[in-house]
């Protein structure tokens, strides 16, 4: 289960805050996948994604709810798929993380993420993998709500089209090759 955090509507597609939303959605594309079924209040679609002549069924889900309340989606979809928490992947935006860097962690606190806390909440743990796309710190005192609620600039686009992409072989090393060898790679 490879879940992308974000906030649904078009007004926040292009948001910081949904950057979770974007590198799902390109690691859909890339595989021919299209999340195009509504479950549980999310956008789901299950598939098989195939890496170097190796195949994995996956279940990708993008939580409908806001961000602040999306162990409300992701917690029913995992008990009704069977999916244990360590077989589940998170990508989701952090601000005290470095703009375009990349960083796989087994488990661990939400680091005050409101949508990977809502998560541990509705799961009941914090043992489940997930992937941190660093968004940096907002510029001087600007409040870290409006910072993640603006949209990348021009040239922040710069680094993050390629980051996304990064992001999406991270995943796919994480469902081949399991989160050690992903955090090996990709961390740092």
């Amino acid at each position: 289960m490879i879940v992308g955090l974000g906030n649904p509507g078009p007004q926040y597609a292009r948001n910081r805050h949904n950057i979770g939303f974007q590198c799902l959605e390109l690691f859909a594309r890339r595989h021919d996948l299209h999340l195009d079924r509504m479950q549980m209040r999310a956008m789901t679609v299950t598939g098989t994604v195939s890496v170097r002549g190796q195949r994995q069924k996956v279940l990708l889900v993008k939580p409908l709810t806001y961000m602040n309340a999306s162990g409300e989606a992701v917690a029913p979809l995992a008990r009704f798929f069977k999916v244990e928490p360590a077989s589940m992947l998170v990508i989701h935006d952090d601000l005290d993380l470095a703009a375009a860097k990349v960083r796989l962690r087994k488990s661990g606190s939400s680091g005050g993420q409101n949508g990977v806390q809502s998560i541990i909440e509705r799961l009941g743990t914090q043992d489940f993998p997930r992937l941190k796309v660093g968004i940096g710190r907002p510029p001087g005192r600007m409040d870290p709500a409006a910072y993640v609620l603006q949209n990348f600039s021009e040239g922040e686009e710069v680094d993050f089209g390629p980051l996304r992409e990064r992001v999406a072989d991270a995943v796919e090393c994480w469902l081949f090759e399991g989160i050690e060898a992903a955090m090996n790679r990709f961390n740092g």
